[in-house]
């Protein structure tokens, strides 16, 4: 269970009170504990309206939240008749390391009681500010038409967007900077989308999703962009067996209580582009974890099959989805400390997640990886398992499965946000960890239900094979984009390395854009507490230096320091595990020299080993360089990038 740690806790009976625009309008403001932001409010009007101002200047004006339930807009015309602050001042231990082994969570709080039954509750953190709705109304069941959530920014600024075709999607999308005036009311994003408003950072978000749809946004063609949601789903349609659509629905987004909280809309706020890589709103907002005692669940390294189709080489048996293969997975991992392999598509067939493949012995490979420390983790469908959960979940746990992962929801309505809590609720009780792909708004969930590892939705390494999309530049925008919203699956660690000459999608044998170098920083910037090694063993196993970091390197961390950082450009992150500290540094196709200090040591001599790209990485991008050597807490080290390059280190006392 969560521990935390209550520094200061008041509640005032006071507010800041500022004139009153009109009559029967009132207007609120609320800062920050270091007092930077603000957020002035604004009610009795057709909707709640509210500003964000940094140090006094405007970034967000005149945003407006209101909530259609049963064809009536709460939030309109509203007349508070209670209205109160708070802060709060406490540090969280979470049970999964993902950033820190401690959170701090610092705010101040506005909470306004309108007499309509709609609770609107602003919170203002140092590191951005967020709000919510509740309702109190006495119905047990209401519609929710619309939800309106408009962020308008005080100029037409630069976002990165990541636009989809329609809200049936894997949420595997490319960062790409665009003006907002751009962006038409038809083309909608999922999250986050990150503002450049003039050098600070603001990403949208949200958090503590339950019995209701993902947030998305549109465009408006002017400084704004506003909230779009899938609606309820009447009907679906089962397509192979994976592409379930929706083909009826209806004209509300939710079927619901009357009396409930609603998601957390959250505004994130970074001076420094790096600062978005540390900030943990999404999971402060989140609902506290739902399992008493997470102790059993164990982070750690995958090997993956599905990436390298299986290409295992020098063995006296035919590399496939078999018995045998699968043994060999597990000595690779048993021989390097890591602690999971995963039997991707084919161990079942397709339509019924409890029929074995005759090639497949899973009693037997599940006892050969106990022997050797090894567990076990299953791909499905998620279709088919959601219509043979019980029975499936128990047989796999009969069979002493560690974990699912569960791929191809491509939705996030309503009924499969409902999935995603029922499937982990399930899994938890039968100590299983979960690993969601094919979509993204599961991540957020990753607090509340800690034994939810890892998700993919991102735009990942996978895409090298059929695409060339994954290039360094896409790869040093994730941090602040998408891994923003919670741990991220990319699925790193490839062994063919290539530069923009020589890359190939060839999807049986595939490649990476970029250095050696730039794969294995992967480790320690990409944040994924089940972090997959998705190369053949048998080429992790010529390569024994590179297994020297791969090897040990963790995938939760007690601290985490961004050294320097530009939104797409490059990035380098110090990250400490016990007492040892790894870096990694990215960068984009410029090559780059940057020189860092190491002024978060303690005292003492250190031992460093690090890998660094080669003379000739820009022409041949597996070539690498390591280098040993020792320093303490007054060396500065200049590190030299390579196009698309890369730089990783281990350091020891």
């Amino acid at each position: 269970m969560e521990k935390w740690v209550r520094l200061i806790a008041a509640t005032f009976v006071s507010f800041s009170w500022l004139a009153a625009p009109a009559v029967g309008q009132a207007s609120y403001s609320l800062r920050s504990p270091d007092q930077r932001i603000e957020i002035r409010v604004r009610t009795g009007g057709s909707s709640i309206q509210y500003d964000v101002l940094l140090k006094g200047k405007p970034l967000l004006q005149n945003c407006s939240a209101s909530i259609n339930i049963d064809q009536t807009q709460l939030g309109r015309n509203l007349k508070v008749k209670n209205a109160g602050q708070r802060s709060v001042n406490q540090l969280h231990q979470p049970p999964i390391r993902q950033k820190s082994a401690r959170i701090r969570e610092h705010y101040n709080e506005l909470r306004l009681q309108g007499e309509d039954g709609l609770t609107t509750v602003f919170r203002a953190y140092n590191e951005g500010v967020a709000y919510r709705l509740e309702t109190s109304l006495p119905r047990t069941e209401v519609k929710v038409y619309g939800e309106e959530a408009v962020f308008n920014f005080a100029a037409d600024h630069t976002v990165y967007y990541p636009q989809e075709e329609s809200f049936f999607s894997h949420n595997e999308r490319s960062y790409t900077p665009r003006k907002l005036s751009s962006i038409p009311a038809s083309a909608i994003a999922s999250l986050p989308a990150v503002v450049d408003a003039a050098g600070v950072k603001v990403a949208i978000a949200e958090s503590d999703i339950e019995d209701y749809p993902g947030l998305w946004l549109r465009g408006t063609g002017g400084s704004s962009l506003a909230a779009a949601f899938p609606p309820y789903p009447l009907k679906e349609s089962l397509s192979k067996d994976r592409d379930y659509r929706v083909t009826q629905a209806a004209d509300y987004i939710a079927s619901t209580r009357g009396a409930r909280t609603y998601p957390w809309r959250i505004l994130a706020i970074a001076e420094n582009d790096g600062d978005l890589i540390t900030n943990q709103l999404v999971w402060l907002l989140a609902k506290p974890s739902q399992i008493a005692d997470p102790s059993w669940i164990r982070p750690g390294k995958v090997a993956w099959d599905w990436y390298n189709a299986n290409n295992i080489y020098g063995v006296d048996f035919r590399a496939g989805i078999n018995t045998q293969t699968y043994k060999y997975y597990i000595d690779f991992a048993s021989k390097h400390g890591i602690d999971y392999i995963i039997l991707d598509e084919g161990w079942y067939r397709l339509g019924n997640v409890l029929d074995v493949v005759p090639e497949m012995n899973i009693e037997e490979i599940v006892a050969y990886g106990k022997q050797k420390n090894v567990g076990i983790i299953l791909w499905v469908v998620w279709k088919t398992l959601a219509d043979q959960l019980q029975p499936a979940l128990d047989q796999y746990e009969k069979w002493g499965i560690k974990g699912i992962k569960v791929d191809f929801m491509q939705r996030d309505d309503q009924v499969v946000m409902r999935y995603y809590h029922d499937l982990a609720r399930e899994a938890a009780k039968r100590k299983m960890l979960v690993d969601f792909h094919g979509a993204q708004r599961s991540v957020l969930l990753s607090r509340t239900w800690p034994n939810l590892i890892t998700n993919e939705g991102v735009k990942g390494l996978e895409h090298t094979k059929w695409s060339r999309d994954v290039e360094p530049e896409h790869n040093v925008t994730l941090p602040f984009t998408r891994m923003f919203l919670g741990p991220m699956d990319y699925t790193p660690g490839a062994m063919l390395n290539a530069t923009k000459e020589t890359f190939a999608p060839i999807f049986n044998r595939p490649m990476a854009l970029g250095t050696r170098c730039h794969q294995l920083a992967m480790y320690v910037v990409y944040e994924s507490p089940l972090q997959m090694l998705a190369d053949s063993p048998s080429n992790y196993l010529r390569e024994p230096e590179a297994m020297e970091f791969l090897g040990p390197v963790p995938t939760v961390w007690d601290e985490t320091r961004v050294l320097e950082a530009k939104l797409g450009d490059y990035v380098v992150i110090a990250r400490r595990h016990g007492r040892d500290w790894y870096i990694g540094a990215m960068t984009d196709w410029t090559p780059r020299e940057l020189e860092i200090g190491l002024s978060f040591l303690a005292e003492g001599n250190f031992q460093m080993q690090a890998y660094q790209d080669g003379l000739n990485a820009d022409r041949m991008a597996g070539d690498f360089q390591l280098v040993k050597r020792q320093l303490n807490r007054n060396t500065r080290l200049k590190i030299r990038l390579a196009p698309g390059g890369g730089w990783a280190a281990r350091i020891r006392p």
